[in-house]
């Protein structure tokens, strides 16, 4: 057991917590039931962190528990889960779950038990991790039942798993990517042995569903330490099996005695500097992935090296695929695509003189994206030279100024071109076809490249030069 201070002390300020709180104790009482905070919510109070997810176990009818309090709150709906005795309700900010003490027993082609009724310790038994396993009843609130030391694993910050981690992760493969979430999000450690049971079972993964491995997936990359997440799974065998791109990144290969920088070990230092800078999934999933087109178009020339030409269309290519694969939605798709096809661009203008045609080109390709790419482009910049990294800063400083300027005298970000497709048709007196594309085209390189103005009045007599061209023809 662990001490702890009346919790309902400790809450002056927070109002509808403490009545969400006050409520369950009384119908606890009133009904004669025992009902225990559980799992986050109490380890969050030991890490003096705040919590919207409330979590309760009941010794009894869950659901029926449920419905009382939802009458208490004024609530009229609650979501119910008759096959694992559980029930949810919302309330102001905060979700509420209660469960029935239960126990599980599990078979090797689901990670969805059969469940049966237990009591508080079979229910704290059956968790994943220790430092989830905390208790408190809701009658007392000034003692932590702690059967499986997960205070003394929270203040020695281990991922540890109350039972055996080979049977724990053989259970329920979600786990083992679980613990990795919580190492990334409370940078903690995780046990020795139960990471050698995750390695062990990492196989075990092909049974959960892409939906289960991308919310843990996405949770990690949104945690405050995704590279060490990222590095877990790699180094635990499961990122070889959820994402093989992103592993065929790791080694170096050497020819001519000439050897290029390994990418994995690039691309965590990206994704390091970007989590510095944006807490935006989308874009540190756009760091992640955003050479993984290398491994396909890397190319050793003789008496110049390695070159890896062509590596963000490739890339792009291949996350599409990835997508598909994890059955993300198209936000996410076309986003991250866009962004690994144009990563290079901000890179490529400040090796050159940076002329207003090339600004206003990427202005009108990367549109919305350009503030990001610009994020990303300073990410990608891993140099340990200091006089590089200065370089390279001050050459995208540059780019910026100059981003600015563009923008502001030919407004190019998210550009429509001043006549459409149909003008063009009305025009031409033609359906749609090659010819009017090519047309459309030629109007949008002449904004871009400077030739005539970003406006309706110069785009009908730009068409109407090219309308006269092509009759002489």
């Amino acid at each position: 057991m662990g001490t702890l201070i009346s919790y309902f002390t400790l809450m002056k300020d927070k109002i509808v917590e403490r009545n969400i709180l006050q409520v369950i104790r009384n119908v606890s009482i009133e009904e004669n039931i025992n009902a225990y905070l559980v799992g986050g919510y109490v380890r969050d109070i030991v890490l003096n962190q705040e919590s919207n997810d409330i979590d309760f176990v009941v010794e009894g009818d869950a659901i029926e528990f449920a419905k009382i309090v939802a009458f208490k709150l004024k609530r009229k709906k609650v979501v119910i889960f008759p096959r694992f005795k559980t029930a949810k309700l919302t309330y102001r900010s905060f979700d509420i779950e209660f469960v029935s003490a239960r126990k599980e027993s599990y078979n090797k082609l689901s990670r969805n038990p059969d469940v049966s009724g237990g009591s508080l310790i079979e229910d704290l038994s059956r968790r994943d991790f220790t430092i989830n396993t905390l208790a408190i009843n809701i009658c007392s609130m000034d003692e932590i039942i702690n059967l499986y030391e997960g205070i003394k694993d929270i203040e020695k910050k281990i991922i540890r798993t109350p039972l055996d981690p080979d049977i724990t992760y053989s259970d329920d493969p979600l786990r083992m990517l679980r613990a990795i979430r919580f190492a990334s999000k409370l940078n903690f450690k995780i046990e020795k042995s139960s990471f050698e049971a995750i390695k062990k079972n990492s196989s075990r993964l092909d049974i959960i569903s892409e939906e289960r491995i991308t919310d843990e997936f996405f949770k990690i990359l949104k945690s405050e330490f995704p590279v060490k997440g990222i590095f877990l799974l790699e180094k635990s065998g499961l990122l070889e099996i959820v994402f093989p791109e992103i592993s065929a990144l790791k080694g170096q290969e050497i020819k001519d005695g000439i050897g290029h920088k390994d990418n994995f070990i690039h691309t965590l230092k990206v994704l390091n500097n970007i989590s510095k800078r944006t807490t935006n999934y989308k874009l540190r999933l756009a760091a992640l992935m955003h050479d993984i087109g290398k491994p396909k178009s890397k190319y050793f020339k003789k008496g110049i090296g390695w070159t890896f030409h062509g590596h963000d269309d490739e890339g792009s290519r291949m996350f599409v695929k990835i997508a598909q694969r994890m059955k993300w939605p198209n936000e996410v798709t076309d986003y991250v695509s866009k962004m690994i096809a144009l990563h290079h661009r901000p890179i490529s203008l400040t090796k050159e003189e940076v002329t207003d045609s090339g600004v206003r080109r990427f202005l009108f390709e990367g549109g919305e994206l350009v503030d990001d790419l610009m994020l990303l482009c300073r990410a990608d910049i891993t140099t340990s030279n200091k006089k590089k990294l200065n370089k390279y800063l001050e050459n995208f400083d540059k780019l910026s100024e100059k981003l600015v300027a563009v923008e502001e005298k030919d407004k190019l970000r998210n550009f429509k071109p001043p006549l459409n497709g149909l003008d063009i048709m009305e025009c031409f007196g033609e359906k749609e076809g090659p010819i009017i594309g090519l047309v459309k085209k030629e109007i949008v390189d002449a904004i871009i490249n400077g030739d005539i103005n970003n406006d309706r009045t110069s785009a009908i007599k730009l068409l109407t030069s090219i309308q006269r061209r092509m009759q002489q023809n």
